[in-house]
């Protein structure tokens, strides 16, 4: 082998050393894209998820406002009661008295 083929052949075999470390990154940044890609899937989904938790922690806490306005509401009706009942009684007396 003359030296000419040996530097051919050693070119060669570099050249296939370099096709096969260009398809192993190929294929490792397609495999990279590919969990780029379904993190990002995530991401939309977590995000989406914690949209979904803020709405329902907003409503939450307009239901738990609603409640104790609604038992301050029948606290109130009561006291209206009661003071109605009174003045009827007080209408009552003085009706009485005449």
């Amino acid at each position: 082998m003359t030296q000419n083929e040996q530097v051919i052949a050693t070119f060669q075999t570099r050249v296939r050393q370099m096709i096969l470390q260009f398809k192993e990154v190929k294929k490792e940044n397609s495999d990279l894209y590919a969990m780029v890609e379904e993190q990002d899937q995530q991401i939309k989904q977590l995000k989406a998820q914690l949209a979904q938790k803020e709405n329902e922690y907003k409503s939450l806490q307009m239901a738990s406002m609603m409640k104790i306005t609604d038992g301050d509401l029948q606290s109130a009706k009561d006291h209206v009661a009661k003071l109605i009942r009174d003045i009827n009684k007080c209408i009552t007396v003085l009706s009485d008295e005449k």
